[in-house]
């Protein structure tokens, strides 16, 4: 999701920019977004237990070491949004599926719309992955990140190819 920084946010980076981090009252994690614009203000109190765990589970997943995660999330939304979310969770790493499949999945492929609407208000990126929904036909649509932020996960987790070398730039003009 990627939303403006107007609340308090444990900034992440990563290799897609900024990520912004907020925990419960209990220390779990209740968002993890994509930022833009001006930093987030900084947390008060003190920084929740799982911090440390979520940045190093995150460095390992971009660096491809890591396929599952297992900090302790709280997502809060509809009885329905919270199905939708852990059905996300159940689709492997390095694999994708429509959003006609992730309806029929819930029972009823006449929520397509409902699922993909409650897909798009996932509040924990990545760790949900709700990047791993695709299009009937195999498009990349719809990703509250970005569809840059999608593609970038897809391609990491093997999902789409590997994007072609760029080619390099002289160091100095003749």
């Amino acid at each position: 999701m990627l939303v403006p920084m107007n609340g308090p946010f444990h900034l992440l980076p990563t290799p897609l920019g900024d990520l912004g981090a907020a925990f419960d009252g209990e220390g779990r994690l209740s968002h993890l977004v994509r930022l833009h614009g001006q930093p987030p203000p900084v947390p008060a109190g003190p920084q929740p237990k799982s911090l440390p765990f979520l940045k190093r589970q995150l460095e390992a997943y971009f660096s491809g070491n890591l396929r599952d995660f297992n900090i302790p999330m709280h997502a809060e939304g509809t009885e329905f949004q919270a199905r939708v979310w852990k059905e996300l969770q159940k689709i492997p790493y390095g694999q994708a599926i429509s959003y006609l499949e992730l309806a029929r999945r819930l029972g009823d492929e006449k929520c397509i719309r409902a699922a993909a609407r409650a897909s798009g208000a996932n509040p924990i990126s990545i760790l949900i992955p709700c990047h791993r929904v695709i299009g009937s036909d195999g498009s990349l649509v719809g990703y509250a990140g970005g569809l840059d932020m999608k593609e970038f996960l897809l391609r990491l987790e093997g999902v789409l190819p590997k994007a072609p070398p760029q080619p390099r730039l002289p160091l100095e003009w003749a």
